[in-house]
């Protein structure tokens, strides 16, 4: 019975000892400046959403968030020196669908998404818009869709690159509307977009912020959004469900994620200042004016969130028959 009491006491103490840890740790957390990388150069999505989020953040932390892009190799750079961070949540990506879903299906990068991460908040969303040059016949996604029906594989789409997101969306699409349209590959989406709007390209997928200056300044027809409701950025636009067109609930997301063995109490409290964050309505209308839509959610539900895109995408890119470099 001695021997049981004295096991029970070291157990209790272990209990109060580790809780009294895990308190220390969320109190003096962070310590320092908390580094945000981003991997992709100055200017894009990623490191707009970065700059938004960081000062306000790097406020309520009481700390200075510093913004580091490392560019190179589709993000992987960036991305894998998360990977391998310390994890202390005093480094973090600012990630997204590319990285962590599309990249580790196509090609060979050094990190695994799931193991080598652990999921702090979803940060933003932002849809897609189907649009074509001004002399494609198609005013709509019926149009388009008996056009293509018609002339099989005579008409094509842009898009970044075989594999990136803009490619992969497009796949979806021809996938559920059942079509054949052939796929011109170029190197980002901004070539594309140029491409598209000169009429070198006749159809493409991209963001609604990015498309816009194109199609106000009518270079640019169009179609059809992938959100559920239409976007604020472009009212006069129908939805794919609108269209008639089920399934097309594409996005590209955004969001915060730290080095894999973080203590979840380092988590949980980024996580409770990125849904604070949320809630504000000064930060709420800086992301939507860039063309984003602010969302966030629990750690454990990112983290499904994130297995589900992987199962999605995974599908469209077998059916589309991809192979991994």
């Amino acid at each position: 019975m001695k021997t049981i009491r004295c096991l029970l006491c070291l157990s209790a103490g272990s209990l109060v000892l580790a809780a009294a840890t895990a308190t220390v740790a969320q109190q003096s957390y962070p310590s320092r400046p908390v580094r945000f990388v981003v991997s992709w150069s100055p200017g894009g999505a990623m490191d707009l959403i970065a700059r938004v989020v960081g000062p306000k953040l790097g406020e309520q932390l009481g700390q200075q968030v510093v913004i580091d892009n490392r560019a190179g190799a589709s993000g992987a750079i960036g991305t894998d020196l998360v990977a391998k961070s310390a994890p202390d949540g005093h480094t973090l990506l600012v990630g997204a669908v590319s990285e962590l879903v599309l990249n580790p299906m196509i090609v060979k990068v050094p990190y695994d998404p799931v193991r080598d991460f652990t999921a702090v908040s979803p940060l933003a969303l932002e849809y897609y818009l189907l649009a074509v040059h001004p002399s494609l016949p198609a005013r709509s996604v019926k149009d388009l869709i008996a056009l293509a029906k018609a002339r099989p594989g005579e008409i094509n789409y842009a898009s970044g690159g075989t594999g990136s997101n803009l490619a992969l969306v497009a796949e979806l699409f021809k996938s559920i509307a059942g079509i054949n349209m052939t796929h011109i590959p170029y190197k980002g989406g901004f070539p594309a977009r140029q491409a598209v709007s000169s009429g070198e390209s006749q159809a493409m997928f991209a963001s609604v912020s990015s498309t816009l200056p194109f199609v106000n300044s009518n270079r640019l027809v169009p179609l059809a959004v992938t959100s559920p409701k239409r976007s604020p950025l472009l009212p006069k636009v129908p939805t794919f469900a609108e269209s008639g067109l089920r399934g097309m609930d594409a996005t590209s997301w955004y969001g915060l994620l730290a080095p894999a063995a973080t203590p979840r109490e380092i988590i949980a409290r980024l996580n409770a200042e990125i849904v604070k964050l949320g809630a504000t309505p000064d930060y709420r209308a800086q992301l939507e004016k860039l063309g984003y839509e602010p969302f966030t959610s629990s750690p454990e539900k990112f983290s499904a969130f994130m297995k589900t895109e992987l199962a999605i995408w995974g599908k469209v890119i077998k059916a589309a028959g991809i192979k991994p470099d």
